[in-house]
C-alpha cells in the first residue's frame, strides 16, 4: 500500500510539473509573438477594409499615428516622382477595397512634385500624405510628421546604350565623376572622350540620397557644358539624353528593361541583384516612405495601413520594389 501511495504521489508531482512547464512555455510563446509581430487593429463595421499586418522594420512608426482628424472628401497626396508607379497601383488596389474613398497624387493630380515639395505640402496641410524617397529632416520632425517605411529600393547608375563603356565603377570613381574630379571615360577604363553628367533636380529626394551616400555630403558642381543638373524632378528626359557619353542615376526599376540605357555595376555588383541589396553589399540602397502628421484622418491612416498589409506589399513588389518582409 505504501508503494502504491508513493507511486500516486510521484505521478501527481510529475503531472503538476508538466502543467507548469506548459503554462510557462505558453506564456513565453505569447510574449514572444506579441513582441515580434505587432498588429494594427483597423476597426470593425463601418471602417475601411485594410486587412493590415504592419511589416515595417524595427519599431512600428505607425503606432505613433492617431486618427482623430475629420475625414476630407479626398485623401490628397504628393511627393516622390520615383514612387509614381507604385503609388498609382496602390491607389487602384485601395480603391477596389474602398470605392467610397477617393485619392489623388500630385498638385494637380497626376503631377507629383518630388519628395521635398511633397513634404513641404504636407507641412503646410495641403495634402494628407507625402510619398518620399528620403527620410525626414529635423524640420519635418519638428512639424509633427512621421515617416512609415513601405518598400526598399536601389539606385542604378546608367549610361546610354550607345556608350562603349562596359566595365564596373568603384564608389570612389563614381564620386569623382559626380564631383567633377573625373571628366574623361579613359580615367575609368573607357574610351578617350568627355563624360557628360546628367544630374537629377535639386527637388529630388533621389538626388539628396545620392549626395549623402555617394558624394558623402560634397556639393555637386555648377552647370557647365558637360555637367547639367536637370531643372525639373523628371526621369525620362534625362535617360533620353545620355547618348554615347552621358551618365546619370535612377531607381533600378526605371532602368532595368529600358531600351535606351544600360546599368553600370558598382564594384562588380548589379543594382538589380536582390540579395546584394538585402545583405547590404550593393552600396546605394534606401527605404521609401509614406509620411503623415502624427494625428491624421481615419481614411488617410487606412490608406497607409493598406499599403503595409499583405495585399499592399504584393502591390509594392509587383511595381518593381522590394517589399518590407
Amino acid at each position: 500500500m505504501s508503494n502504491n501511495g508513493g507511486n500516486k504521489e510521484a505521478i501527481a508531482l510529475i503531472g503538476a510539473l508538466i502543467v507548469s512547464l506548459g503554462l510557462a512555455g505558453g506564456g513565453f510563446w505569447f510574449l514572444f509573438m506579441r513582441s515580434d509581430s505587432p498588429t494594427i487593429t483597423t476597426g470593425t463595421t463601418g471602417t475601411p477594409d485594410t486587412s493590415t499586418t504592419p511589416t515595417a522594420p524595427g519599431d512600428n512608426p505607425l503606432a505613433q499615428v492617431t486618427a482623430n482628424q475629420p475625414n476630407q472628401p479626398i485623401v490628397a497626396m504628393d511627393g516622390s516622382v520615383t514612387m509614381v508607379r507604385v503609388v498609382k497601383q496602390l491607389r487602384n488596389a485601395f480603391s477596389q477595397r474602398n470605392p467610397s474613398i477617393a485619392t489623388t497624387y500630385g498638385i494637380p493630380d497626376g503631377r507629383p512634385n518630388g519628395s521635398n515639395k511633397g513634404l513641404q505640402a504636407l507641412r503646410n496641410a495641403q495634402v494628407a500624405i507625402a510619398a518620399t524617397s528620403r527620410p525626414l529632416k529635423a524640420e519635418d520632425v519638428a512639424a509633427g510628421l512621421v515617416a512609415i517605411p513601405i518598400a526598399r529600393d536601389s539606385l542604378a547608375i546608367v549610361v546610354g546604350r550607345q556608350n562603349s563603356f562596359a566595365g564596373s565603377l568603384t564608389m570612389d570613381q563614381l564620386r569623382g565623376i559626380f564631383t567633377g574630379r573625373i571628366t574623361n571615360w579613359k580615367e575609368v577604363g573607357g574610351e578617350d572622350r568627355p563624360i557628360k553628367v546628367w544630374n537629377r533636380a535639386n527637388a529630388s529626394g533621389t538626388q539628396e540620397l545620392f549626395k549623402d551616400v555617394v558624394l558623402e555630403g560634397q556639393n555637386f558642381p555648377p552647370n557647365n557644358a558637360n555637367y547639367v543638373t536637370w531643372p525639373q524632378d523628371q526621369t525620362t528626359p534625362i535617360l533620353q539624353r545620355l547618348g554615347s557619353d552621358g551618365i546619370s542615376y535612377t531607381t533600378v526599376f526605371q532602368a532595368v528593361g529600358q531600351q535606351t540605357v544600360k546599368t553600370v555595376p558598382i564594384d562588380g555588383i548589379s543594382p538589380a541583384d536582390r540579395q546584394s541589396i538585402l545583405d547590404g553589399r550593393y552600396p546605394i540602397t534606401r527605404f521609401l516612405f509614406l509620411a503623415t502628421p502624427k494625428d491624421t484622418s481615419p481614411n488617410a491612416k487606412a490608406f497607409i495601413e493598406f499599403v503595409l498589409s499583405e495585399e499592399g506589399q504584393q502591390v509594392v513588389e509587383g511595381a518593381g520594389f522590394i517589399r518590407l518582409n
